[in-house]
């Protein structure tokens, strides 16, 4: 039962019985969620700052067991690792940013109504038809093949350019935006060029960064697509390559300096520290994004 208590002329709330259980089951159900999420995260970086020994005893839990950084120590010195990381950055940079410019293009027209753009309904549907059917991965790769991209950044990048569900958000996001304000541009002489320039996306800021977002950790945590699509190792992005190394086994290790660094360390603690290493940017990168990122789902969602 809720209680209001008048103090001169103020209402003070009290909370029910209900609200105040479904506030602790509510809080202990996250709280749950978020340490199954970060747990393996602060196992893996105990591990990567573990001994040999400790490690391959499997004595290591969350608290490193004998403290030591020669596990990145051995990952600083190993070029792989880093040219797959440049390849990942060169990745990252394009794909976002075509990413972004490709759903503001496409999002702009289908925002407007029939009147204004004929075959618009048309449109959205052939859209929001490849979300459900995939061609299949073998036209996919045939495709790719015909344009000469195999074995080039942009075979990594130009596939993914238009996420049809990043899309349909910034396309709800415009459609929220007041018609009044394109409505007065259009009287002070602006083309369609300069409303989308200086109305639409200063106002997007939110639904902007949250495509940001979602395209970061795409094209960041892709690895499939680098193994099928890339003629070298060396072309790898960063994903791909961990792949090869955890799943397959490295076989990199084979000068002498190599197999007396790897006897301080051990190929699990190794592994370890790449692992983490390459989840820190994306982890680093959300709390940036963190703030928008509520604000352009929500304004995003489905226009009733």
């Amino acid at each position: 039962m809720i209680q209001n208590k008048k103090k001169k002329g103020a209402v003070t709330v009290r909370e029910s019985v209900g609200s105040r259980i479904f506030t602790i089951v509510n809080t202990f159900i996250l709280v749950f969620l978020a340490l199954i999420c970060i747990l393996p995260l602060i196992n893996i970086l105990a591990v990567s700052l573990s001994s040999n020994a400790a490690a391959t005893a499997g004595l290591v839990k969350l608290v490193p067991v004998e403290f030591t950084l020669k596990s990145y120590e051995y990952v600083a010195k190993r070029a792989a690792f880093w040219k797959s990381l440049g390849v990942t950055v060169i990745r990252c940079l394009l794909g976002v940013s075509l990413n972004v410019l490709m759903c503001v293009l496409t999002a702009y027209p289908l925002s407007k109504d029939n009147s204004k753009l004929r075959m618009r309904t048309g449109y959205t549907w052939f859209f929001f038809i490849t979300m459900l059917i995939n061609a299949g991965l073998i036209p996919w790769y045939m495709t790719i093949k015909s344009v000469h991209l195999l074995g080039t950044i942009w075979a990594l990048v130009l596939p993914g350019a238009v996420p049809v569900f990043s899309v349909v958000l910034m396309l709800n996001f415009f459609r929220a935006i007041p018609e009044e304000l394109e409505e007065a541009a259009f009287m002070d002489g602006a083309n369609h060029w300069n409303i989308l320039a200086r109305i639409y996306i200063p106002l997007s800021k939110a639904s902007i960064a949250t495509i940001c977002l979602f395209a970061l950790v795409y094209h960041w945590n892709s690895w499939f697509d680098g193994i099928i699509l890339m003629n070298k190792p060396t072309q790898y992005p960063l994903q791909s390559y961990l792949q090869t190394i955890i799943i397959q086994g490295d076989t990199s290790v084979n000068s002498t300096t190599d197999w007396q660094t790897m006897a301080l360390v051990s190929d699990r603690t190794v592994k370890c520290a790449q692992i983490f290493l390459s989840t820190l940017p994306i982890v680093a990168a959300y709390p940036f994004l963190q703030r928008y990122f509520v604000k352009g789902m929500v304004m995003g969602s489905v226009k009733g």
